[in-house]
């Protein structure tokens, strides 16, 4: 079992800056590859981000390409995302999981934190 708990959201104005921290604990951190989904108001969950257990390999969703920034550190059992420039669009719920595999696909993701609230307004 694997427990991740996300913390860093909040409100912020469009064009502004916020950091989401996920910390992991339970069984090694580093076998895990990571990733950050997020769900708006009325939409589905959708992959925003994800990293591969050492962190060599981040892959972004076209939305947030260039915008934000996914890292790793396995000493600290934590994920992070960095956001810049956001926007409105970027309202949502964040989540962080876990998977064995490296991929967007949310149904390969088996643990999954309870959510931090992103809330962008304009």
């Amino acid at each position: 079992q694997v427990q991740l708990v996300e913390s860093g959201g909040g409100l912020v104005q469009a064009g502004g800056s916020l950091r989401l921290s996920c910390v992991a604990s339970g069984r090694a951190f580093s076998r895990y590859h990571m990733a950050w989904f997020r769900q708006g108001p009325g939409k589905e969950r959708e992959f925003v981000a994800r990293i591969t257990w050492n962190g060599a390999v981040p892959y972004y969703a076209d939305s947030v390409k260039g915008r934000f920034t996914i890292s790793r550190d396995n000493a600290k059992n934590t994920v992070y995302l960095q956001m810049n420039s956001l926007k409105p669009e970027d309202t949502a719920v964040y989540f962080c999981a876990a998977s064995s595999i490296a991929t967007t696909r949310i149904s390969e993701y088996n643990y999954w934190g309870q959510g931090t609230q992103v809330t962008v307004s304009s």
